[in-house]
Parts: C-alpha cells; structure tokens; sequence
C-alpha cells in the first residue's frame, strides 16, 4: 500500500470514514456470500439439481433411441 500524505485533520478524517464505509460494504457482501451459501448447500436445491440432471440424460437417451 502507497503511503500517503496529509495535509489536514479533515483528510484523515475523510479518508478514516471512507475507508469503515468500504469495511461496512465488504463485510455485507460476506455476509451476503455466507447466506447464498447455505442456500446452495440445503438437501433441496442438491435433489432439484440432481433431477435436473436426470431429465438432460433421459432427453439424450430418448434421443439416441429415435436416432437408431
């Protein structure tokens, strides 16, 4: 990280609070990842994601019986 120069109180100040804003957003996004996560890792989504790929290889499969 470039060390930086101040001339005043009132830019560190400003900086200070620009930078808890940016912590503040970054730490919601974490959260937001944590939650989106869960979701993902939840029995329902894992039986729509496996019937999702039960219905692609019956459609290849049903294919592959119309093609011979």
């Amino acid at each position: 990280m470039k060390k930086k120069n101040y001339n005043s109180l009132e830019e560190i100040n400003t900086e200070l609070h620009l930078l808890s804003i940016q912590r503040e957003i970054h730490l919601e996004e974490l959260k937001l990842t944590k939650h989106q996560l869960k979701e993902d890792l939840t029995p329902a989504n894992w039986i729509n994601t496996a019937l999702k790929g039960i219905k692609k290889y019956g459609v290849l499969m049903l294919l592959r019986k119309m093609i011979k």
